[in-house]
């Protein structure tokens, strides 16, 4: 498989961004609300800034740092921090077909996120489903902390747990780039 890059998203991206939303959520069953309305979801309001990966000039994968709207991950972080310190931004819409997976495209993805909220001053947080592990070991992995457990609601009356992780004070160097 050829290399990813992973670039600021633009307009022309979103029909191609919808497919491999679409695509995921028939393997992954993710999002859980479903994807009836795709470049909707991609591209809410509340966004600040979102990113693609692609290879071979087809999209791949996703993530958006959007506004706070009450998430739980938020909650969690302002009661443990008093409120106190950087502004707070949330993580979401994170997704890679599976095709593309094993080739560091969500850890990509997370860096380019990572970057774009250390240069501004923001720290990040994230709701995960427990059910989706390979994203726990992500997050992990980049040094994310669980900071509180959650219970996302949606559709008619289900729910899920979840996870609420937030984002190391500096993003960790990747591994080639460290020194003997």
């Amino acid at each position: 498989m050829a290399t990813s890059v992973v670039r600021a998203i633009q307009d022309a991206d979103i029909p191609g961004t919808a497919a491999a939303l679409i695509e995921v959520h028939a393997t992954d069953g993710y999002p859980v609300e479903g994807v009836d309305q795709p470049e909707e979801w991609i591209t809410p309001p509340t966004v600040i800034q979102a990113w693609v990966a692609e290879i071979d000039h087809r999209i791949v994968g996703h993530v958006a740092i959007m506004r706070p709207q009450g998430e739980d991950a938020v909650a969690l972080w302002q009661k443990q921090t008093n409120g106190a310190g950087t502004e707070i931004a949330v993580l979401a819409r994170l997704f890679v077909i599976r095709e593309a997976r094993g080739h560091s495209v969500g850890e990509e993805l997370m860096r380019a996120a990572a970057a774009y909220a250390q240069q501004r001053g923001m720290r990040l947080v994230l709701d995960v489903m427990t059910k989706d592990t390979a994203a726990i070991r992500l997050y992990e992995r980049l040094g994310w902390r669980p900071i509180g457990k959650a219970i996302h609601r949606y559709g008619d009356d289900q729910q899920i747990n979840a996870i609420c992780y937030v984002s190391p004070a500096t993003p960790p160097v990747p591994a080639s780039d460290h020194r003997a």
